[in-house]
């Protein structure tokens, strides 16, 4: 007798996909010339977390500094749900720790305040059910330079639309 009960499927494997994305800083990318990226943990309040996980986080004006050998992103905006908890007052931009490997956080003291480069936040999303930050070290653009890259994007748009017409 055969049991009524259908054969176990196998679930496909969580990958690092788009959807897994919380918040990106598309500007970021407009005004820097990104060097190299790197990813941190954020230390974070359990109202953050169930507001992250209702999309309500924005990275539009954040940025990263380092004092005291310590990574903090400052001016992240995350708006808190209304059904967070009333003994716990929610600060929205309020300055979250990042955390790093000591190596990197000595490698990102050195360029930042030798080399004239910035820190700048670039995407928020989930890894393995964690928050993860990633942040690039770059060098700022000059307005001839956002034209040039604006031009050469043109440039290659337009390239396509005639190959595609043919």
């Amino acid at each position: 007798m055969e049991s009524p009960c259908l054969p176990l499927q196998k679930m496909p494997p969580k990958s690092d996909s788009p959807s897994r994305l919380i918040a990106e800083n598309r500007k970021a990318r407009f005004d820097y010339f990104i060097e190299q990226r790197y990813e941190a943990g954020l230390v974070l309040q359990g109202w953050e977390v169930k507001a992250m996980r209702a999309g309500r986080a924005q990275l539009k004006e954040a940025y990263v500094y380092l004092r005291d050998g310590e990574a903090f992103l400052f001016g992240a905006h995350f708006s808190p749900l209304t059904s967070t908890s009333s003994h716990v007052i929610a600060d929205p931009v309020r300055t979250r720790k990042l955390l790093l490997h000591h190596s990197e956080l000595n490698g990102l003291i050195g360029a930042v305040e030798r080399k004239g480069y910035t820190l700048v936040p670039l995407e928020l999303y989930w890894k393995n059910g964690r928050a993860k930050l990633q942040f690039g070290l770059a060098k700022g653009k000059k307005q001839h330079d956002k034209r040039a890259v604006e031009k050469d994007r043109d440039w290659q748009r337009d390239k396509a639309r005639l190959l595609r017409r043919g």
